[in-house]
Order: structure tokens, then C-alpha cells, then sequence
């Protein structure tokens, strides 16, 4: 228990720490280091945020049902670890971001299109990398403890670690972007994210990998598509032609109640 225990608070702590650090502050850098108007950097980080909150369920949906949790995690920690990459560059080389804005400069010269290219695709990577850690690092980690007392020791662990890294990146990591630099900020974000992909791989060995089960999502899509395709058919009064299940023998007939249950 406590080699896994280990991998994947170490795991979780990194990726979190990544996450926060290059997404917390992006507005402010949109706007000072890339020339980018107010209202312009405010949607961008909106969709970012709305991107980082429902692409996880992707990112489980493609773990249940056809990779598996593992290699899920590791290749989208890896794509993070791009994103981060390129993220670092632009905030140190200069011709990947707009000259300065200097005093009294009315309007600011803004990102050429190659430029705002680069940045995009670099926020792009890094919100594909949260979508498959998210949700999926801590069902796995779950999935390792087969008692419920180790479980619930992991889970105080788990919330405990990723509310410590969201406080060290929104106030430590953010704090060396306003006052020291950019690229030393987000090259400690990369840095952090290194640290839970090899944390993560290393404890590969010890890890008790399930097959994908199959995706809730994917038995409701096919109850909707099935309604849609059917919805002109005239209801049947034979109990049997309902709550049918299918099984390696054939259907199986689920008895019907009541009530909900």
C-alpha cells in the first residue's frame, strides 16, 4: 500500500502543481507579454477554464472504455509536459511573442499570427494533458486499494495533496511570474510536471491495471440513439419485450418493480 500510496500523491501533487502554475496567472501574461487586449485575454482564459472543467470527461470516457487508465495518464501527462514546454519558450525567446509595449505606445503591436499560432497550440497541449489526469489519476489510485479503510487513508491524502499544490501555484509559482520572471515560473511548472510523469511511471511495476470496463456514457448514447431510431414504434403490452440484458448466453429479463429503487 504505501509504494502505491507514494506514486501517486508524488504524481498528483506534480501534475497539479503544473496545472495551476501555467493557468492561474495566464490572464495577466496574455495581456503584458503578448500585447493582448483585456476583454480578448478574459475570453481566452474563460474557454481555457471551461476546457480544463468538462474535457476530463473525455478524458475518462477514452479510460473506461478503450485505453485504460494508465496509458491515459502517462501520454497525457506527457502531452502537458509539451505544452508547458512551448509555453516557456514563448515567454523567453523573443520571436515567439510581440515586442515590448513601450510608455506612451498607442496601439501596442500585437502577436503576429505565427506567434499567436505557437501560443495556442502550446495552451492547447497543456488543457489536453489536464483532460486526461483529472478525474482519471484518482479513480486509478482508488482502484489499487481493495480495502475501504486503505482507500479512504488515500483519498485524505489525495484531496489533502491537491489542495496544497493549487495553494503553492496560485501564490508561489504566480509570485515568481509577477516578480522575477516569466519563463522561470513556468519552466518550474514544466519542472513539476516532469516530476509526476516519472513519479507516475516509475511505480508502473506495482500498479493493479484493470481493463477498460466500459463508459456509463457510452450505454446512455446508445439508449438515446435507440429512442430517436424508434420513436414512431407503437408500445408493446408484452412485459418481455422490456428490461431486456444482454449476456455471453443470450438476454436475460431484469424483474421489474414498483417503485425506483
Amino acid at each position: 500500500m504505501e509504494i502505491e500510496l507514494v506514486e501517486f500523491v508524488a504524481t498528483m501533487a506534480g501534475l497539479t502543481l503544473a496545472a495551476g502554475g501555467w493557468s492561474s496567472n495566464i490572464i495577466v501574461y496574455l495581456i503584458n507579454e503578448f500585447n493582448i487586449k483585456i476583454i480578448d485575454a478574459a475570453q481566452i482564459a474563460n474557454i481555457l477554464n471551461g476546457c480544463m472543467a468538462l474535457s476530463p470527461i473525455i478524458g475518462a470516457i477514452l479510460a473506461d472504455s478503450y485505453l485504460g487508465s494508465f496509458i491515459v495518464i502517462w501520454v497525457s501527462s506527457l502531452v502537458s509536459m509539451v505544452g508547458i514546454l512551448v509555453l516557456t519558450l514563448t515567454s523567453t525567446l523573443d520571436p515567439l511573442k510581440p515586442k515590448p509595449c513601450e510608455n506612451g505606445q498607442s496601439p501596442c503591436i500585437g502577436p503576429s499570427k505565427a506567434q499567436i499560432g505557437i501560443l495556442y497550440t502550446s495552451l492547447a497541449l497543456s488543457t489536453m494533458g489536464v483532460a486526461g489526469t483529472r478525474f482519471t489519476l484518482g479513480s486509478m489510485g482508488a482502484d489499487q486499494f481493495g480495502n475501504q479503510k486503505h482507500q479512504q487513508v488515500y483519498f485524505n491524502w489525495y484531496y489533502f495533496t491537491l489542495k496544497v499544490a493549487v495553494l503553492v501555484s496560485m501564490v508561489g509559482i504566480v509570485y515568481i511570474q509577477d516578480n522575477v520572471s516569466w519563463g522561470l515560473g513556468y519552466g518550474l511548472s514544466g519542472a513539476a510536471n516532469l516530476v509526476g510523469l516519472v513519479a507516475f511511471v516509475m511505480g508502473s511495476r506495482y500498479y493493479l491495471l484493470l481493463k477498460p470496463q466500459g463508459s456509463p456514457f457510452t450505454g446512455l448514447g446508445c439508449v438515446l440513439v435507440a429512442a430517436f431510431r424508434k420513436r414512431k414504434l407503437l408500445l408493446s403490452p408484452m412485459i418481455e419485450d422490456y428490461c431486456q440484458e444482454q449476456t455471453p448466453g443470450g438476454t436475460k429479463l431484469i424483474n421489474t418493480t414498483k417503485s425506483f429503487k
